[in-house]
This record gives C-alpha cells, sequence and structure tokens, in this order.
C-alpha cells in the first residue's frame, strides 16, 4: 500500500439523509475552493434530474470534475475534494466486470489507495447499508456484499466518520489527537 499522506473523513448515510449537504458543507469549511468529484452515470431521466438537484446546491466556488473510474488521476494534490459517491463509483466497477464482486472490489481498493498516496483533505460520501430492505435479487446481493466491503474498506482508512440521521450527523469516529 503506497505512503498515506491524506486526511480522509468519510460521510455515510441512507438515502436523502443529509449526507451530500454535509459534506458540502464540510468542504466549504475547509476551503474557498473544494473540488467536487461527481462519480455517477447518468442513465435516465429521473437521475439527470437528481444530479441538476446536486448541481444547483453547489456554488460556482466548486471546480468540478465527472469521473467514473480513475479518481486519483485528477489533478487533486494538495486539494479539499469531495467525492460523491462511493456507491456510484463502485457501481460502474461492478458492471465493467460483469458484476465480479472480487475483481470490483480489487479495481476499486487499487483506486482509493492511489487517491489516498495523494496529499490533501478527502470528504468521500458513501450509502450505508443494512439499513433497508434485503435485496431480492442475485446481483443485488452480490453489490450489497461488494459496497459493505468497500464502505469498510474506506472507513478503516479514515480519520474521521460521521453517520448521517435524518439530517443529524452523529460522529462515529474522530480523529486521534
Amino acid at each position: 500500500m503506497p505512503t498515506r499522506q491524506a486526511y480522509v473523513h468519510l460521510v455515510t448515510g441512507g438515502a436523502r439523509s443529509g449526507k451530500s449537504r454535509y459534506a458540502q458543507e464540510l468542504a466549504r469549511q475547509c476551503s474557498d475552493t473544494p473540488i467536487y468529484v461527481a462519480t455517477a452515470k447518468i442513465w435516465d431521466d429521473d437521475f439527470s434530474g437528481r444530479v441538476s438537484r446536486h448541481r444547483q446546491d453547489r456554488g460556482p466556488e466548486w471546480t468540478v470534475y465527472e469521473e467514473q473510474r480513475t479518481v486519483s488521476s485528477l489533478p487533486l494534490a494538495g486539494q479539499v475534494v469531495m467525492i460523491d459517491c462511493v456507491t456510484l463509483w463502485l457501481t460502474n466497477f461492478f458492471m465493467d466486470t460483469k458484476q465480479d464482486v472480487e475483481q470490483a472490489l480489487a479495481l476499486f481498493t487499487r483506486e482509493i489507495d492511489a487517491l489516498l498516496a495523494l496529499p490533501g483533505q478527502f470528504i468521500i460520501v458513501t450509502n450505508e447499508l443494512g439499513m433497508g430492505l434485503h435485496a431480492d435479487t442475485a446481483v443485488g446481493r452480490a453489490f450489497t456484499d461488494l459496497q459493505g466491503w468497500a464502505n469498510q474498506y474506506v472507513a478503516r482508512q479514515a480519520d474521521a466518520v460521521t453517520l448521517m440521521v435524518s439530517g443529524l450527523p452523529m460522529p462515529v469516529k474522530t480523529p486521534a489527537l
């Protein structure tokens, strides 16, 4: 694993828990010119509308990159960077590997390791699992496994982890003094 130079804050929570809004607030508190990395691939009109709402939440001070896989290749060193979100990022790897969980996880962890070898502050957003319905398809269960393992990997690397509950930030892991 590369030498770690990054400070990492993982923000997790359920759908509509306020995790993206909270992560944006953190980034703006740390920098007048934060970077936003969008990992989504827009696949339909509904999702396009959701992305548009996220864009409206950000002001002109943000530099925005749309990158679905190799986030570490972007010019992020020394910056305050918000990555939204792990779930969509993983989906890209999962689909690229024809739903091979082990291969997708290996690609993702390699990319996280490369990212965290960069100096900077990274605020990473992800969806929390285990608080909702159990997937009723084999593919859904495989993706749940993938995301659970990926979330655990990032959380172990993180200096801070915040769980969003109904718009309220709940510290789960705080930086060591």
